[in-house]
């Protein structure tokens, strides 16, 4: 009997592509209690190996396989070059499914559950008028100065409500900056911020050198064996002008990276 594996999680690396297949990196955590006297196991990298047909039908791209959660079905491979597989452990793919999020699944609840809900809130909101009924006909010979109260106390509300939009606006920005921190970790020291392959701007004297080619080549191997360069470029805050780290630009545009690590250098 074939052993067979299961993976699941994002890719970790940029998409690969060759003839008739696509490859890229993904990482599974090993069990988090071990058998009494053993050491913890650790992360495991593996290289998945797609037919393109296969991965043409699930609709990812470049982009999208780096942030959706997706189910790979297959069984380990010995045969695959080294260069072609940086993992530990290389996995020829029978079946590759992108697995929902949890918004898609709540849209695709049945209507039957929502119901229940609706009917709920209209009874809810039918007995708010009831009661608001009776609290207008119980209000309805007050005298002047208990209105003026009343007035008073509808400005004070409306001068909560926009501190209290504030408050809520305050976590999602808490969010977005603990996303981004995560997208950076995965990165080079020192990385700043992520940009744009195609955004960047670089001058004649680069382009006029040719980079030491066996450095070079210690770059690309670095690159397939970890998903990302190793250190990042130096660029014009402003200009997107490249000011150092032409040699790590050469291989991002080897490899077809979309997105590379970069440091900003502000003009003086």
């Amino acid at each position: 009997m074939p052993h067979k594996i299961t993976l699941t999680g994002s890719a970790t690396g940029p998409l690969r592509e060759y003839d008739r297949y696509v490859a890229f990196d993904m990482r599974e955590k090993g069990s988090p209690s071990a058998p009494k006297g053993l050491k913890k196991s650790t992360f495991i990298s593996y290289t998945v190996f797609v037919a393109k047909k296969a991965f043409n039908k699930t609709g990812l791209t470049k982009k999208s396989i780096m942030h959706e959660k997706i189910l790979i079905q297959g069984e380990p491979t010995l045969d695959i070059p080294i260069d072609e597989c940086p993992g530990e452990v290389g996995v020829i793919c029978f079946q590759i499914t992108v697995l929902p999020n949890k918004n898609d699944k709540e849209k695709n609840q049945p209507e039957e559950k929502k119901e229940p809900k609706q009917e709920a809130s209209a009874s809810s909101e039918a007995s708010q008028n009831t009661e608001l009924k009776e609290q207008e006909e119980e209000q309805a010979p007050v005298s002047q100065p208990v209105a003026k109260e009343e007035k008073e106390e509808k400005k004070e509300k409306e001068e909560i409500k926009p501190i209290q939009l504030e408050v809520q606006q305050a976590p999602t920005e808490e969010k977005k900056a603990e996303e981004k921190k995560t997208t950076l970790s995965n990165q080079p020291k020192g990385t700043q911020d992520l940009l744009n392959f195609d955004d960047i701007i670089v001058p004649e004297e680069f382009l006029k050198t040719r980079p030491n080619p066996e450095k070079t080549q210690k770059v690309i191997d670095f690159v397939k064996r970890t998903g990302r360069l190793d250190e990042p470029l130096t660029i014009e805050k402003e200009s997107k002008i490249l000011k150092d780290g032409y040699r790590r630009y050469v291989v991002a545009k080897t490899v077809k990276m979309d997105q590379v690590p970069v440091v900003y250098e502000y003009q003086k």
